[in-house]
């Protein structure tokens, strides 16, 4: 195992100390704790923006031996507050890798620690419900950690889109990445989607120009009347980080501009369009993370293995009237999609776009492609 000098704890919020060592940067970072079940994918999980606020827990034993390279990254930065792992590989072996995890990490000032009991504290969290807590590396006073640790809250209330989002418009342009070949480029333009970014991760977006889009992010306080001046085909919803509720101007955004133009959604996007529609979102427990959760699409009777990352969920109660339920998860029967055919939207809590993940619903780009088409007859 990798083996830093220092020593890191673990600190959470109900007095638990776990003790391992350093894995990345030295400091101290405060976050909600989150566990994701995916064995592979460490590099897209610690690059999607929808982990901003929380610190990610990783279920799989075996972390990091593949490295990291330049073309798994989701996003422009690491957002997720810090990186827990029971042991990090100190071999790389991969040929299309630059760096070790750990390298990654300490370039990127993202704050680890390995070496502690994994499946313990993903006990704790399934039984108790995520919980905040304080990685800290190096000398530590663990009675300062614990009073810290006692005052953290959640991401209930706090709008953590404004701190992912783009900063100005831009487009985008490449497609899906195959062997041999790299990124796709110079896909025939049949549409033009405006996407806003919640947090979106470039992987959707390659699956938006593959199915044939000229994409435009635009930032999420974008409105409305912005937006439709742009002449979109579709408009897109991203995922992205936090309680939608704590984002108001984004999900009224929204409501003005279902009817007047195609919309589908993922993630936040679809708790976005829900609220949007008038349904309701609460807190699950301790949330879906990673890439083995089934899905059942409720048209075809189909299952999915999907991948997620959500810690809210569509309340199925508040869905109003000519709003479908279209997925449900078949571990805890929980909303995973909805559509509205009068106002030509529907949307899915899970990510088909497979970064990490199963490709079973990449069905829904080409849906997409296909309200759009129609939406032209």
């Amino acid at each position: 195992m990798l083996k830093h000098p220092e020593p890191a704890l673990l600190v959470m919020k109900d007095g638990t100390v776990y003790r391992g060592s350093r894995l990345g940067a030295i400091g101290q970072r405060s976050g909600e704790v989150v566990f994701n079940t995916s064995i592979t994918g460490y590099q897209e999980i610690l690059t999607d923006p929808s982990y901003k606020g929380q610190i990610v827990l990783m279920t799989q034993p075996l972390i990091g031996n593949y490295g990291v390279n330049t073309e798994d990254e989701e996003s422009r930065s690491l957002f997720c507050e810090g990186f827990i792992v029971k042991e990090a590989s100190p071999m790389v072996s991969n040929w299309r890798s630059r760096c070790s995890l750990d390298q990654y990490l300490c370039d990127r000032g993202v704050v680890g620690i390995q070496g502690i009991d994994t499946r313990a504290l993903t006990k704790k969290l399934r039984e108790k419900g995520s919980m905040p807590g304080i990685i800290a590396s190096g000398p530590c006073d663990i009675d300062e950690l614990k009073q810290q640790a006692a005052t953290l809250t959640g991401t209930e209330g706090i709008d953590l889109v404004k701190e992912v989002t783009c900063a100005e418009p831009y487009e985008w342009t490449e497609g899906l990445w195959a062997l041999g070949t790299g990124f796709e480029t110079g896909a025939d333009v049949r549409f033009h989607v405006v996407a806003l970014d919640f947090g979106i991760k470039r992987n959707i977006l390659r699956n938006l120009v593959h199915i044939g889009a000229r994409v435009t992010v635009v930032p999420a306080s974008t409105g409305a009347k912005a937006i439709l001046a742009l002449n979109p085909d579709g408009v897109f919803l991203s995922n992205g980080p936090g309680d939608p509720v704590a984002a108001p101007y984004a999900y009224e955004t929204v409501g003005t501009l279902i009817g007047e133009v195609p919309v589908f959604g993922i993630c936040l996007g679809h708790q976005m369009l829900a609220l949007a529609l008038g349904a309701k979102t609460f807190k699950l427990p301790f949330g879906h993370h990673g890439g083995n959760h089934p899905v059942m699409d409720l048209s075809t009777r189909k299952v999915e293995i999907t991948a997620q990352n959500h810690n809210y969920a569509v309340d199925e109660k508040t869905l109003p009237a000519g709003v479908e339920l279209t997925h449900v998860n078949l571990n805890d029967m929980t909303v995973e999609g909805i559509a509205s055919t009068a106002k030509r939207c529907f949307s899915v809590q899970y990510h088909p776009e497979a970064a990490p993940g199963p490709h079973d619903p990449a069905y829904l780009f080409a849906r997409f492609a296909d309200l759009m088409t129609g939406s032209r007859v």
